[in-house]
């Protein structure tokens, strides 16, 4: 029985599926974004987003909890050092999970897994219009300029 087992074994032994976890994740921090299944990208968020955390305060603890689960040490200098400084003020959501469709050889669900403050097609000036919990915008908006004006 799996009482109580939340996270998705995803068909492999622990140690595979560690390894397996560690590595998208490393190629998450490194490219960006990553074509998977989406059952993978599912797992990989759970895994990521805390990492992603721990890197917003650089202290040696941190950087040795990190070490553990990613291996690489310059993906956890790139981490520590360029991911860490785009999403100092977001609250949490990293990872935005992008679904493609399906597989053409075995119909798997495919997904793209990307980090959300990477992504200039979501988000063109670098500042979106953020919504409390009560629906106020923020005051800190981008001024709007009308190109059809003449100057």
């Amino acid at each position: 029985m799996r009482h109580g087992k939340k996270f998705n074994h995803l068909s492999r032994k622990t140690a595979h599926r560690k390894a397996m976890l560690s590595n998208m994740a490393c190629s998450i921090i490194e490219h960006k974004r990553i074509n998977t299944t989406l059952a993978k990208a599912k797992a990989i968020r759970q895994y990521i987003e805390p990492l992603i955390t721990k890197s917003k305060e650089d202290t040696t603890h941190n950087r040795r909890i990190v070490f553990k689960y990613l291996k690489r040490k310059e993906i956890v200098t790139e981490l520590f050092r360029d991911v860490a400084v785009k999403v100092a003020d977001r609250p949490g959501g990293y990872i935005r999970i992008i679904k493609l469709g399906n597989r053409q050889g075995d119909n798997a669900e495919m997904a793209m897994v990307e980090l959300v403050d990477y992504n200039e097609v979501y988000n063109p000036n670098g500042k979106k219009k953020k919504r409390t919990r009560r629906g106020k915008k923020n005051t800190t908006t981008a001024p709007v300029t009308n190109s059809n004006e003449e100057e």
